[in-house]
Protein backbone atom coordinates (compact mmCIF):
# COMPACT_ATOMS: atom_id res chain seq x y z
CA UNK A 1 0.00 0.00 0.00
CA UNK A 2 1.86 3.17 -1.01
CA UNK A 3 1.73 6.32 1.08
CA UNK A 4 -0.53 8.69 -0.12
CA UNK A 5 2.48 11.06 1.21
CA UNK A 6 5.76 12.45 -0.66
CA UNK A 7 8.69 10.24 0.33
CA UNK A 8 10.47 12.23 3.11
CA UNK A 9 13.96 13.04 3.49
CA UNK A 10 15.36 9.99 5.91
CA UNK A 11 17.26 12.46 7.74
CA UNK A 12 16.92 15.64 9.35
CA UNK A 13 20.40 17.11 9.80
CA UNK A 14 23.75 15.41 9.97
CA UNK A 15 23.96 16.92 13.27
CA UNK A 16 20.82 14.84 14.64
CA UNK A 17 22.50 11.36 13.06
CA UNK A 18 25.44 12.06 14.61
CA UNK A 19 24.24 13.21 18.09
CA UNK A 20 20.83 10.70 17.73
CA UNK A 21 21.08 8.42 15.10
CA UNK A 22 18.32 9.70 13.92
CA UNK A 23 17.15 8.13 10.45
CA UNK A 24 13.82 7.81 9.30
CA UNK A 25 12.59 4.60 7.40
CA UNK A 26 11.63 5.02 3.89
CA UNK A 27 7.49 4.73 3.10
CA UNK A 28 8.39 1.87 0.78
CA UNK A 29 10.45 -0.31 3.56
CA UNK A 30 7.73 0.36 6.26
CA UNK A 31 4.84 -1.09 3.82
CA UNK A 32 7.49 -3.96 2.85
CA UNK A 33 7.70 -4.88 6.86
CA UNK A 34 4.39 -4.28 7.42
CA UNK A 35 3.45 -6.43 4.65
CA UNK A 36 5.48 -9.93 6.58
CA UNK A 37 2.28 -8.96 9.34
CA UNK A 38 -0.01 -8.08 7.03
CA UNK A 39 -3.19 -9.80 9.06
CA UNK A 40 -2.38 -8.19 12.07
CA UNK A 41 -2.14 -4.88 10.50
CA UNK A 42 -5.15 -4.95 9.05
CA UNK A 43 -6.45 -6.11 11.88
CA UNK A 44 -8.70 -3.24 14.25
CA UNK A 45 -7.43 -4.02 17.54
CA UNK A 46 -4.14 -5.23 16.77
CA UNK A 47 -1.56 -3.29 19.24
CA UNK A 48 1.63 -2.25 17.89
CA UNK A 49 4.97 -0.84 19.72
CA UNK A 50 7.15 1.24 18.05
CA UNK A 51 10.31 1.76 20.26
CA UNK A 52 11.33 4.31 18.17
CA UNK A 53 8.63 6.02 16.46
CA UNK A 54 10.46 8.66 14.57
CA UNK A 55 7.74 11.43 13.54
CA UNK A 56 5.48 8.30 13.15
CA UNK A 57 6.69 6.42 9.69
CA UNK A 58 5.21 2.74 11.14
CA UNK A 59 2.44 3.95 13.06
CA UNK A 60 1.09 6.38 10.41
CA UNK A 61 0.73 3.68 7.76
CA UNK A 62 -0.43 0.85 10.63
CA UNK A 63 -2.78 3.19 10.89
CA UNK A 64 -3.84 3.72 7.40
CA UNK A 65 -4.55 0.33 6.88
CA UNK A 66 -6.80 -0.36 10.22
CA UNK A 67 -8.71 2.43 8.89
CA UNK A 68 -9.22 1.43 5.71
CA UNK A 69 -11.09 -1.43 7.57
CA UNK A 70 -14.13 1.14 8.30
CA UNK A 71 -14.25 3.17 5.46
CA UNK A 72 -17.58 2.17 4.39
CA UNK A 73 -19.21 2.76 8.10
CA UNK A 74 -22.16 4.85 7.13
CA UNK A 75 -22.59 5.82 11.31
CA UNK A 76 -20.55 8.74 12.52
CA UNK A 77 -20.68 7.08 16.09
CA UNK A 78 -19.60 4.13 14.89
CA UNK A 79 -16.94 5.11 12.99
CA UNK A 80 -15.82 7.36 15.46
CA UNK A 81 -15.67 4.62 18.45
CA UNK A 82 -14.01 1.91 16.12
CA UNK A 83 -11.33 4.82 14.99
CA UNK A 84 -10.17 5.14 18.83
CA UNK A 85 -10.13 1.55 18.75
CA UNK A 86 -7.70 1.53 16.01
CA UNK A 87 -5.71 4.93 17.72
CA UNK A 88 -5.56 2.43 20.60
CA UNK A 89 -3.58 0.16 19.24
CA UNK A 90 -0.92 2.20 18.05
CA UNK A 91 1.87 2.73 20.88
CA UNK A 92 5.42 4.67 20.33
CA UNK A 93 7.82 6.11 22.50
CA UNK A 94 10.71 8.75 20.76
CA UNK A 95 13.83 9.97 22.29
CA UNK A 96 13.44 13.81 20.67
CA UNK A 97 10.40 15.63 22.29
CA UNK A 98 10.13 17.35 18.31
CA UNK A 99 9.25 14.23 17.00
CA UNK A 100 6.79 12.75 18.91
CA UNK A 101 5.07 15.97 19.08
CA UNK A 102 4.84 15.62 15.02
CA UNK A 103 4.23 12.06 15.12
CA UNK A 104 0.97 12.82 17.65
CA UNK A 105 0.11 15.82 15.38
CA UNK A 106 0.60 13.48 12.03
CA UNK A 107 -1.60 10.70 13.15
CA UNK A 108 -4.19 13.30 14.62
CA UNK A 109 -4.61 15.04 11.18
CA UNK A 110 -4.52 11.68 9.23
CA UNK A 111 -7.30 10.43 11.37
CA UNK A 112 -9.36 14.30 11.08
CA UNK A 113 -8.84 13.73 7.07
CA UNK A 114 -10.73 10.58 7.18
CA UNK A 115 -13.67 11.25 9.50
CA UNK A 116 -17.07 11.37 7.57
CA UNK A 117 -18.42 14.16 9.19
CA UNK A 118 -15.48 16.60 9.28
CA UNK A 119 -12.74 17.67 7.36
CA UNK A 120 -9.10 19.21 8.11
CA UNK A 121 -9.63 22.29 9.85
CA UNK A 122 -8.22 25.25 10.59
CA UNK A 123 -6.89 24.30 14.30
CA UNK A 124 -4.98 21.53 12.71
CA UNK A 125 -3.11 23.48 10.06
CA UNK A 126 -2.33 26.49 12.89
CA UNK A 127 -1.14 24.04 15.18
CA UNK A 128 1.02 22.54 12.24
CA UNK A 129 2.67 26.29 11.80
CA UNK A 130 3.12 26.73 15.58
CA UNK A 131 4.91 23.46 15.24
CA UNK A 132 7.26 24.40 12.40
CA UNK A 133 7.66 21.01 11.75
CA UNK A 134 10.38 21.55 9.04
CA UNK A 135 12.43 23.38 11.61
CA UNK A 136 12.90 21.37 14.82
CA UNK A 137 15.34 24.06 16.55
CA UNK A 138 12.76 27.11 15.46
CA UNK A 139 9.91 24.70 16.83
CA UNK A 140 11.99 24.12 20.24
CA UNK A 141 12.58 28.09 21.10
CA UNK A 142 9.09 28.98 20.08
CA UNK A 143 7.51 26.34 22.46
CA UNK A 144 10.01 27.86 25.05
CA UNK A 145 9.56 31.56 24.65
CA UNK A 146 5.38 30.86 24.72
CA UNK A 147 3.13 34.10 24.72
CA UNK A 148 -0.28 34.88 26.32
CA UNK A 149 -1.94 35.55 23.19
CA UNK A 150 -0.63 32.57 21.66
CA UNK A 151 -2.01 30.04 24.73
CA UNK A 152 -5.39 32.08 24.40
CA UNK A 153 -5.84 31.47 20.74
CA UNK A 154 -4.59 27.90 21.69
CA UNK A 155 -7.25 27.18 24.29
CA UNK A 156 -10.22 28.96 22.17
CA UNK A 157 -9.38 26.38 19.38
CA UNK A 158 -9.83 23.86 21.88
CA UNK A 159 -12.82 24.72 23.23
CA UNK A 160 -14.55 24.84 19.24
CA UNK A 161 -13.70 20.74 19.10
CA UNK A 162 -16.38 17.98 19.32
CA UNK A 163 -15.13 16.12 22.61
CA UNK A 164 -14.24 12.73 20.07
CA UNK A 165 -11.17 15.00 18.99
CA UNK A 166 -10.57 15.88 22.50
CA UNK A 167 -10.43 12.18 23.24
CA UNK A 168 -8.48 11.71 20.17
CA UNK A 169 -5.71 13.86 21.11
CA UNK A 170 -5.95 13.07 24.85
CA UNK A 171 -5.50 9.21 23.35
CA UNK A 172 -2.08 10.10 21.28
CA UNK A 173 -0.80 12.05 23.76
CA UNK A 174 -0.61 8.63 26.80
CA UNK A 175 0.16 6.37 23.33
CA UNK A 176 3.41 8.34 22.03
CA UNK A 177 5.57 9.04 24.34
CA UNK A 178 8.59 11.19 24.71
CA UNK A 179 11.44 9.02 26.20
CA UNK A 180 14.03 5.90 26.50
CA UNK A 181 13.11 2.89 25.61
CA UNK A 182 16.43 1.36 27.00
CA UNK A 183 16.10 3.06 29.72
CA UNK A 184 12.03 2.73 30.49
CA UNK A 185 12.17 6.76 31.31
CA UNK A 186 10.16 9.35 30.39
CA UNK A 187 11.80 12.54 29.39
CA UNK A 188 11.74 13.96 32.74
CA UNK A 189 12.58 10.23 34.43
CA UNK A 190 9.21 8.87 35.56
CA UNK A 191 8.56 5.24 34.35
CA UNK A 192 7.22 4.69 31.21
CA UNK A 193 3.39 3.84 31.20
CA UNK A 194 1.39 2.51 28.88
CA UNK A 195 -2.53 2.43 28.54
CA UNK A 196 -4.28 -0.05 27.92
CA UNK A 197 -7.14 0.62 26.06
CA UNK A 198 -10.25 -2.07 26.08
CA UNK A 199 -13.77 -1.16 24.20
CA UNK A 200 -16.89 -2.67 25.43
CA UNK A 201 -19.08 -4.17 22.99
CA UNK A 202 -22.07 -2.24 22.95
CA UNK A 203 -21.41 0.50 24.83
CA UNK A 204 -19.52 2.78 22.83
CA UNK A 205 -17.33 2.96 26.14
CA UNK A 206 -13.47 1.96 26.98
CA UNK A 207 -12.14 0.69 29.98
CA UNK A 208 -8.43 1.73 30.81
CA UNK A 209 -5.55 0.07 32.40
CA UNK A 210 -2.23 1.86 32.34
CA UNK A 211 0.71 -0.61 32.79
CA UNK A 212 4.51 0.12 33.12
CA UNK A 213 6.52 -0.27 29.93
CA UNK A 214 9.66 -1.94 32.26
CA UNK A 215 7.41 -4.82 33.40
CA UNK A 216 6.91 -5.87 29.46
CA UNK A 217 10.54 -5.89 28.20
CA UNK A 218 11.67 -7.88 31.57
CA UNK A 219 9.14 -11.28 30.59
CA UNK A 220 11.42 -12.73 28.33
CA UNK A 221 8.29 -14.63 27.27
CA UNK A 222 6.14 -11.75 26.94
CA UNK A 223 5.79 -10.74 23.24
CA UNK A 224 2.89 -8.37 22.77
CA UNK A 225 1.62 -5.65 24.93
CA UNK A 226 -1.41 -7.57 25.88
CA UNK A 227 -2.89 -10.79 24.76
CA UNK A 228 -5.49 -11.49 22.25
CA UNK A 229 -8.16 -11.40 24.68
CA UNK A 230 -6.90 -7.96 26.02
CA UNK A 231 -5.40 -9.46 29.30
CA UNK A 232 -2.04 -7.91 30.41
CA UNK A 233 0.53 -10.83 30.02
CA UNK A 234 2.70 -11.70 32.78
CA UNK A 235 2.44 -8.40 34.33
CA UNK A 236 1.53 -7.32 38.12
CA UNK A 237 -1.63 -5.31 38.92
CA UNK A 238 -1.52 -2.63 37.06
CA UNK A 239 -0.55 1.03 38.36
CA UNK A 240 -4.35 2.09 38.24
CA UNK A 241 -7.27 1.44 36.72
CA UNK A 242 -10.07 3.64 35.28
CA UNK A 243 -14.09 2.85 35.15
CA UNK A 244 -15.72 2.58 31.70
CA UNK A 245 -16.26 5.78 30.02
CA UNK A 246 -17.83 6.89 26.77
CA UNK A 247 -15.31 7.06 23.57
CA UNK A 248 -16.06 11.01 23.89
CA UNK A 249 -15.28 11.61 27.65
CA UNK A 250 -11.67 9.74 27.28
CA UNK A 251 -9.72 12.74 28.34
CA UNK A 252 -12.04 13.99 31.31
CA UNK A 253 -10.45 10.79 33.24
CA UNK A 254 -7.19 12.57 34.05
CA UNK A 255 -8.56 15.83 34.99
CA UNK A 256 -11.46 13.93 37.59
CA UNK A 257 -8.80 11.66 38.99
CA UNK A 258 -6.65 14.63 40.02
CA UNK A 259 -10.01 15.84 41.50
CA UNK A 260 -10.36 13.49 43.63
CA UNK A 261 -6.30 13.40 44.67
CA UNK A 262 -6.94 17.02 46.30
CA UNK A 263 -10.16 16.03 47.85
CA UNK A 264 -9.02 13.17 49.36
CA UNK A 265 -6.23 15.52 50.46
CA UNK A 266 -8.18 18.12 51.57
CA UNK A 267 -10.18 15.53 53.82
CA UNK A 268 -7.38 14.26 55.25
CA UNK A 269 -5.68 17.38 56.02
CA UNK A 270 -8.97 18.56 57.75
CA UNK A 271 -8.75 15.48 60.35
Amino acid sequence: MPSNENTKSQIKSRQRVAQHGEVFTNPREVNAMLDLVRDESFRLDSRFLEPACGDGNFLIEILRRKLSLIENIKSQTEWEFKSLIAVGSCYGIELLEDNAEACRLRLFNYVFSQHPGLKQTHLANTTSERLNLNNPAQATKERSVGSSVSEEMRLEETRSQPPYTHSLRYMLQKNIVCGDALTYRTADGRPITFCEWTPIAGSMQFARRDFQFDFLVNQTHQYSLFDEQGEAQSFDEPVRSYPPVHYTQLFKAQSELKEQKESSESSFGSD
